[in-house]
Protein backbone atom coordinates (compact mmCIF):
# COMPACT_ATOMS: atom_id res chain seq x y z
CA UNK A 1 0.00 0.00 0.00
CA UNK A 2 1.15 3.45 0.02
CA UNK A 3 3.45 5.31 2.66
CA UNK A 4 1.59 7.93 4.88
CA UNK A 5 4.58 10.29 6.01
CA UNK A 6 3.59 11.52 9.93
CA UNK A 7 4.77 14.89 8.87
CA UNK A 8 2.36 15.21 5.96
CA UNK A 9 -0.44 13.59 8.29
CA UNK A 10 -0.29 15.61 10.62
CA UNK A 11 0.17 18.80 8.89
CA UNK A 12 -3.10 18.04 6.36
CA UNK A 13 -4.79 17.01 9.51
CA UNK A 14 -3.83 19.96 11.84
CA UNK A 15 -3.93 22.30 8.69
CA UNK A 16 -0.89 23.39 8.97
CA UNK A 17 2.45 23.79 6.68
CA UNK A 18 5.00 20.94 6.51
CA UNK A 19 7.64 22.81 7.99
CA UNK A 20 5.46 23.45 10.99
CA UNK A 21 5.98 19.67 12.05
CA UNK A 22 9.07 19.28 10.71
CA UNK A 23 11.11 19.86 14.12
CA UNK A 24 8.93 18.32 16.08
CA UNK A 25 8.88 15.11 14.09
CA UNK A 26 12.70 15.52 13.36
CA UNK A 27 12.82 13.98 17.08
CA UNK A 28 10.74 10.94 16.88
CA UNK A 29 12.31 7.84 16.10
CA UNK A 30 11.51 5.53 12.88
CA UNK A 31 11.75 2.09 12.91
CA UNK A 32 11.69 -0.73 10.50
CA UNK A 33 10.08 -3.81 11.62
CA UNK A 34 10.45 -6.85 10.06
CA UNK A 35 7.18 -9.00 9.66
CA UNK A 36 6.45 -11.17 12.60
CA UNK A 37 8.11 -9.00 14.18
CA UNK A 38 6.71 -7.90 18.24
CA UNK A 39 6.31 -3.86 19.27
CA UNK A 40 4.79 -5.34 22.69
CA UNK A 41 4.50 -8.64 24.16
CA UNK A 42 1.71 -9.76 26.48
CA UNK A 43 3.01 -8.49 30.09
CA UNK A 44 5.50 -6.03 29.05
CA UNK A 45 5.22 -2.57 29.06
CA UNK A 46 4.60 -0.30 26.18
CA UNK A 47 5.87 3.02 26.29
CA UNK A 48 4.95 4.75 22.84
CA UNK A 49 2.60 5.05 20.77
CA UNK A 50 2.74 3.80 17.09
CA UNK A 51 2.12 5.58 13.95
CA UNK A 52 2.09 3.12 10.97
CA UNK A 53 3.93 5.07 7.62
CA UNK A 54 4.01 1.70 6.11
CA UNK A 55 3.05 -1.72 6.35
CA UNK A 56 0.42 -3.32 8.90
CA UNK A 57 0.34 -4.28 12.88
CA UNK A 58 -2.17 -6.13 14.34
CA UNK A 59 -3.17 -5.92 18.19
CA UNK A 60 -4.48 -8.96 19.73
CA UNK A 61 -4.66 -11.20 22.76
CA UNK A 62 -4.05 -15.01 23.75
CA UNK A 63 -6.61 -16.85 25.85
CA UNK A 64 -6.15 -19.31 28.54
CA UNK A 65 -6.96 -22.31 25.90
CA UNK A 66 -4.30 -20.30 23.55
CA UNK A 67 -6.61 -18.50 21.36
CA UNK A 68 -6.00 -15.75 19.50
CA UNK A 69 -8.52 -12.69 20.00
CA UNK A 70 -7.68 -10.24 17.14
CA UNK A 71 -8.50 -6.41 18.96
CA UNK A 72 -7.01 -4.25 16.05
CA UNK A 73 -5.47 -3.62 12.99
CA UNK A 74 -3.24 -0.92 12.12
CA UNK A 75 -2.68 -0.29 8.47
CA UNK A 76 -0.85 2.70 7.11
CA UNK A 77 -1.85 6.65 8.70
CA UNK A 78 -3.23 4.32 11.71
CA UNK A 79 -2.56 5.10 15.08
CA UNK A 80 -1.82 2.15 17.47
CA UNK A 81 -0.74 1.50 21.00
CA UNK A 82 -1.71 -0.58 24.57
CA UNK A 83 -3.50 2.27 25.94
CA UNK A 84 -3.74 0.55 29.57
CA UNK A 85 0.53 0.00 29.61
CA UNK A 86 1.43 3.32 28.07
CA UNK A 87 -1.42 5.68 30.76
CA UNK A 88 -1.70 3.54 33.75
CA UNK A 89 1.69 2.07 33.17
CA UNK A 90 0.13 -1.52 33.91
CA UNK A 91 1.94 -4.80 31.96
CA UNK A 92 0.55 -4.92 28.11
CA UNK A 93 -2.55 -6.36 27.98
CA UNK A 94 -2.01 -7.32 24.38
CA UNK A 95 0.83 -8.16 22.01
CA UNK A 96 1.58 -5.41 19.02
CA UNK A 97 3.06 -7.25 16.12
CA UNK A 98 4.16 -6.68 12.54
CA UNK A 99 1.82 -8.88 10.01
CA UNK A 100 3.72 -6.86 7.24
CA UNK A 101 7.11 -5.40 7.05
CA UNK A 102 6.76 -2.29 7.89
CA UNK A 103 7.85 1.60 9.22
CA UNK A 104 6.33 2.98 12.08
CA UNK A 105 7.01 6.15 14.20
CA UNK A 106 7.59 6.30 17.90
CA UNK A 107 5.52 8.41 19.82
CA UNK A 108 5.78 9.15 23.50
CA UNK A 109 5.15 12.27 25.93
CA UNK A 110 7.70 14.46 24.97
CA UNK A 111 5.91 14.23 21.27
CA UNK A 112 2.70 15.03 22.71
CA UNK A 113 4.00 18.10 25.04
CA UNK A 114 6.27 19.65 22.00
CA UNK A 115 3.26 19.29 19.74
CA UNK A 116 0.99 20.78 22.13
CA UNK A 117 2.91 23.97 22.71
CA UNK A 118 3.91 24.27 19.02
CA UNK A 119 0.56 24.00 17.42
CA UNK A 120 -2.41 25.61 19.13
CA UNK A 121 -5.08 22.96 17.46
CA UNK A 122 -3.29 19.74 18.28
CA UNK A 123 -4.98 18.94 21.67
CA UNK A 124 -8.08 19.80 19.72
CA UNK A 125 -7.36 17.17 16.85
CA UNK A 126 -5.79 14.61 19.53
CA UNK A 127 -9.00 14.31 21.45
CA UNK A 128 -11.06 14.00 18.31
CA UNK A 129 -9.27 10.98 17.71
CA UNK A 130 -9.33 9.69 20.99
CA UNK A 131 -13.45 9.77 21.14
CA UNK A 132 -13.60 8.77 17.47
CA UNK A 133 -11.45 5.47 18.87
CA UNK A 134 -13.80 5.27 21.77
CA UNK A 135 -16.82 5.67 19.21
CA UNK A 136 -15.47 2.83 17.33
CA UNK A 137 -14.86 0.68 20.25
CA UNK A 138 -18.60 1.17 21.72
CA UNK A 139 -19.81 0.30 18.15
CA UNK A 140 -17.61 -2.81 18.00
CA UNK A 141 -19.06 -4.11 21.27
CA UNK A 142 -22.73 -3.46 20.45
CA UNK A 143 -21.54 -5.12 17.27
CA UNK A 144 -20.15 -7.95 19.01
CA UNK A 145 -23.17 -8.37 21.42
CA UNK A 146 -26.17 -8.36 19.38
CA UNK A 147 -25.21 -7.84 14.87
CA UNK A 148 -25.28 -10.68 13.09
CA UNK A 149 -22.00 -12.36 11.23
CA UNK A 150 -22.40 -10.28 8.62
CA UNK A 151 -23.60 -7.29 9.92
CA UNK A 152 -20.47 -7.55 12.02
CA UNK A 153 -18.44 -8.46 8.59
CA UNK A 154 -20.17 -5.44 6.56
CA UNK A 155 -19.10 -2.83 9.09
CA UNK A 156 -14.94 -4.68 9.24
CA UNK A 157 -15.08 -3.80 5.23
CA UNK A 158 -16.01 -0.61 6.16
CA UNK A 159 -13.54 -0.09 8.77
CA UNK A 160 -10.89 -1.64 6.57
CA UNK A 161 -11.59 -1.42 3.32
CA UNK A 162 -8.01 -2.78 1.75
CA UNK A 163 -7.29 -5.11 4.70
CA UNK A 164 -9.47 -8.21 3.10
CA UNK A 165 -6.29 -8.37 0.63
CA UNK A 166 -3.88 -8.19 2.80
CA UNK A 167 -4.80 -11.02 6.02
CA UNK A 168 -5.81 -14.43 5.70
CA UNK A 169 -9.60 -15.24 6.67
CA UNK A 170 -8.75 -16.84 9.82
CA UNK A 171 -7.52 -13.46 11.21
CA UNK A 172 -10.65 -11.72 9.81
CA UNK A 173 -13.13 -14.05 11.55
CA UNK A 174 -11.03 -14.04 14.66
CA UNK A 175 -11.29 -10.11 14.74
CA UNK A 176 -14.96 -10.46 14.08
CA UNK A 177 -15.49 -13.25 16.84
CA UNK A 178 -17.03 -16.26 14.42
CA UNK A 179 -15.55 -19.19 13.12
CA UNK A 180 -13.89 -19.50 9.44
CA UNK A 181 -16.61 -21.44 8.60
CA UNK A 182 -19.19 -18.71 9.14
CA UNK A 183 -17.06 -16.30 7.68
CA UNK A 184 -17.09 -18.32 4.41
CA UNK A 185 -20.80 -18.83 4.39
CA UNK A 186 -21.01 -15.17 5.04
CA UNK A 187 -19.27 -14.33 2.35
CA UNK A 188 -20.93 -16.84 -0.24
CA UNK A 189 -24.25 -15.39 0.65
CA UNK A 190 -23.10 -11.76 -0.12
CA UNK A 191 -21.83 -13.02 -3.28
CA UNK A 192 -25.32 -14.55 -3.96
CA UNK A 193 -27.10 -11.32 -2.74
CA UNK A 194 -25.41 -9.00 -5.48
CA UNK A 195 -24.97 -11.71 -8.10
CA UNK A 196 -28.82 -11.57 -8.18
CA UNK A 197 -28.88 -8.27 -7.81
Amino acid sequence: MDKINLRQYLATNLHVVENDVLEIVEHCTVQQIKKDSFLVRQGEYCRHGFFVEQGLLRQYSIDEKGKEHIISFAPEGWFITDRESVYFNEPARYFIQAYENSQIVLLDEDFNQLISKKISNYNTFNTKLLHNHIRHLLKRIDLLLSASAEERYLQFVTMYPDILLRVPQTMVASYLGIAPESLSRVRKDLARKNFKK
